[in-house]
Order: structure tokens, then sequence, then C-alpha cells
């Protein structure tokens, strides 16, 4: 007679959830902290930081694409993009590092190639918050995207608590760059789709 062993996994799911839930919040802790002391080292130079912020439409500036999405232009400015950030960042890489720094890279990308193309002429512009709307746009898409109805609560719970952030893709006030909301959207619907997971193939009961 075969032996049957069933083996309780719970246990090793827990702790996987509580170590991704440590290194998630340890990393999104790192990112925030290190936005503030780009700020403080800006301040400290006279702003000498702001030259890394995007002036579109020079090819020179593309390499300032990246560094942009770190800086920002006081401390009011860093403030309000921390929370959202570290609150959506945290969500987004609960899932995994290596599938929440591709999606992070499309958004960055995305939305200062946008900002590039489209902003108005003599600006400078730089800032988290291509990052945040992006994270918000993977986020709300993610779970209908990959059909996992967990993620979907998450993205409604997301919907419920930054919905309003939207408004921001909109060209209501000069001072901040809509573009790079608008874009910064686009890019993480776009990622939701780029690394959506493979779906796993359906499972044959079998009986002895």
């Amino acid at each position: 007679m075969d032996d049957f062993r069933i083996t309780d996994h719970s246990a090793h799911r827990t702790t996987g959830s509580g170590s991704r839930a440590l290194t998630a919040g340890a990393v999104m802790l790192s990112w925030v902290a290190l936005l503030w002391v780009l700020e403080g080292i800006d301040a400290a130079t006279g702003n000498a930081l702001d030259t890394y912020g995007v002036s579109p439409r020079d090819p020179a500036e593309l390499r300032d694409v990246v560094p942009a999405a770190f800086l920002h232009s006081g401390w009011e400015h860093v403030a309000s993009n921390s929370v959202p950030l570290l609150v959506l960042g945290f969500i987004a890489a609960l899932a995994g590092l290596r599938r929440f720094a591709a999606v992070v890279l499309t958004v960055i990308l995305v939305s200062g190639l946008g900002v590039w193309v489209t902003a108005p002429s003599n600006t400078v512009t730089l800032g988290a918050s291509g990052v945040v709307f992006g994270l918000l746009g993977y986020l709300l898409v993610r779970g209908f995207v990959d059909r996992r109805p967990w993620d979907v609560l998450i993205g409604v719970g997301v919907a419920l608590a930054y919905g309003s952030l939207l408004w921001g893709v909109l060209p209501t006030d000069s001072g901040v760059s809509w573009q790079g909301h608008l874009f910064g959207l686009m890019g993480g619907v776009a990622a939701a789709f780029f690394f959506r997971r493979p779906r796993r193939p359906p499972q044959t009961l079998v009986t002895v």
C-alpha cells in the first residue's frame, strides 16, 4: 500500500508573506528617505540639483529623465509625494521586487520621455509624482490584467483612497506638470500588461 503525505504549507506562506512585507517596507522607507536627503542636499547647495530636471526637446536632457524622478523643488513638494509614494510603492512591492523594479523603471521612462516631448518650452520638470501616478495606474488595473480577485480588491481600495489624484492629469495648474502625471499613469497601466503574471495551465484531477 502506498503512503500519502500531506504537508501543511500555511506556515511557509505566512513566513514568506511576512518576509516580503518587511522587504517591501524597507525598500520604500529607504527610497523616501533618499528623496529627503537629496532635497536637503539641494537646499544646502542653493538648488544646484535642480539642473538635473528635464528640459523639453533638448537631446542632452534625455540623460536627466531618471534622476529627475528623485528630485523636488522644495520641502513641500517632497512632502506631498512622500506618503502616496510610500503607500502605493509598498503595496506594489509586496508582489516581488524584480517585478516592482521593472514597473518603476517603465513608469520613470514613460513619464520622463512624455515630459521631454510635450512639456512647454523653457520649463524644468522634476519630482516623484510621475512615479506616484504610475503606481496608481498599475495597481488599479493589475488585478484585472492578472485575473487575480485579491488584486482586484486591492485596486478598488487604492481607487477609494487615492482615486482623487486622477484629476492631476488635467491641465488645471500651470505650475504642475500634468504631462508627467498623465504619462506616468499611462506608463503604470502599460507596465501592468508588460509584466503581467503568466497564467497557470488548468490543473488535471487525477484519482488513484
